[in-house]
């Protein structure tokens, strides 16, 4: 009588660190998850959003969420700093985008 043979997976080396999250990329997401942790963040990732093509100025957000300029403004360069959005000047006016690597991510917690 043949017994099937299964074979068993082969356990890791004993020195072999464990896959997961590496720690600057965790740092990173921390780093993010604080500086989302903002109901006026939120609400100016939703207005950017919300855009035609995805990009505001302070100006247009500011009408959007009724802050005072330097108020959106200290918030915008916590997120640029912190890598959720990122800044392109055209002009004299400087628009704002989210970062193409998280928009999905941000489109969950505004929508």
């Amino acid at each position: 009588m043949a017994m099937s043979a299964q074979r068993k997976p082969e356990p890791s080396a004993p020195n072999e660190a464990p896959r997961g999250l590496q720690r600057e990329h965790a740092a990173l997401v921390a780093r993010s998850l604080r500086v989302l942790a903002n109901a006026t963040r939120l609400q100016l990732l939703s207005g950017i959003l919300g855009a035609a093509d995805g990009r505001a100025t302070v100006r247009t957000l500011t009408d959007a969420v009724g802050l005072r300029q330097p108020t959106v403004s200290q918030h915008l360069h916590l997120m640029l700093e912190s890598g959720v959005v990122e800044r392109e000047p055209i002009g004299r006016e400087v628009w704002y985008s989210i970062h193409p690597d998280l928009i999905d991510t941000v489109t969950d917690l505004v929508t």
